[in-house]
């Protein structure tokens, strides 16, 4: 019955369901650049994982030194052509310390997925339980939380992040300590769009009839207006990711972040910044990295975003037509 009313009530969008999906599905799978986004995510998050497959495939790790691959008269500049790239050292090989870069690059995006994934749970739960709080509460709350979540959205996060990793102890691991700061900071927005929703979906005729059959508020909340509020929230979050790895490697460069001899795409720039005529690959590997990253992620970020409201035109025509959308 709910399902229904939220076609009726909300024509052309994805109703919750196989039938939703199988529309979500066929939808984004008519956006090119979106699949091929898909792509190129899935491919970076299987490298994260097979990670320690891949560098015994190679037979190097990333915390080992081979002083002997760099030249310590020239300041620790990487011994052969292209920074010491060998059928040993598939990408060469670090300056100063002879570190294998293919095996720090691939344990490098780990941490830089994991942490920018962890973060956006965060956000996405704290943000939730607030804006649903706050448009179901009483007027009271609703005030409390709205001008909580404005204070939240208002604080810079890079320098309210500076600060607080500063004052924790080092032994606190620092890749949970980075997710955690991001998320608990960057929550407000989120805050806003859940609410801003909740209070649309408060509106229509399926929670007032829900109402009037004597559900509570939190069961309403649960069985009808969570799933009304999936599309924008799945949306919301896939734009995150790419803005939280950005975050975590912004700290990382600034030295606040993940500490080594943990890899770190952010930290990788961090050490490059002095090498980058003498051994610029140091520097471009970790750098393209991060960019086909961010990419990939935004770009697929608003194909979902596309494919879940095919009314909001996309923000990227990068492989889209008007005749292709509206076939969608």
């Amino acid at each position: 019955m709910s399902e229904a009313l939220v076609a009726v009530e909300t024509p052309g969008a994805v109703v919750p369901g196989v039938s939703g999906a199988r529309q979500f599905w066929r939808r984004l799978r008519a956006q090119r650049a979106a699949m091929v986004a898909a792509g190129v995510v899935a491919l970076l998050v299987l490298v994260a994982l097979a990670a320690p497959l891949l560098t015994a495939l190679e037979g190097q790790d990333p915390n080992t030194y081979h002083s002997s691959l760099v030249d310590s008269a020239r300041g620790g500049v990487p011994i052969g052509s292209l920074g010491g790239i060998s059928g040993d050292h598939w990408l060469g090989v670090e300056p100063q310390t002879g570190r294998d870069l293919f095996a720090r690059l691939v344990y490098g995006a780990r941490v830089s997925l994991g942490v920018a994934l962890a973060a956006t749970v965060v956000q996405i739960v704290i943000g939730v339980v607030v804006g649903v709080s706050a448009a179901l509460g009483s007027r009271w709350v609703d005030q409390l939380l709205s001008r909580f979540t404005d204070v939240i959205v208002a604080l810079p996060l890079m320098i309210m992040s500076l600060a607080l990793l500063a004052i924790v102890p080092s032994s606190f691991p620092r890749p949970v300590l980075v997710a955690l700061v991001i998320g608990l900071i960057g929550w407000g927005t989120i805050a806003k769009i859940v609410r801003a929703q909740t209070l649309t979906l408060k509106q229509l005729d399926y929670v007032a009839a829900a109402r009037l059959s004597g559900w509570g508020t939190w069961r309403i909340a649960r069985r009808e207006l969570l799933p009304g509020i999936a599309a924008p929230i799945i949306t919301y979050a896939a734009l995150l990711v790419p803005s939280n790895i950005s975050a975590e490697a912004a700290l990382s460069f600034l030295g606040v972040g993940v500490k080594p001899p943990t890899p770190s795409w952010g930290q990788m720039l961090t050490a490059a910044d002095v090498w980058y005529q003498a051994a610029p690959q140091y520097l471009l590997l970790p750098a393209g990295a991060l960019f086909v990253t961010v990419l990939a992620l935004t770009v697929l970020g608003d194909g979902v975003r596309t494919a879940l409201d095919p009314r909001a035109a996309s923000r990227l025509r990068v492989g889209t037509g008007r005749k292709r959308e509206a076939k969608a």
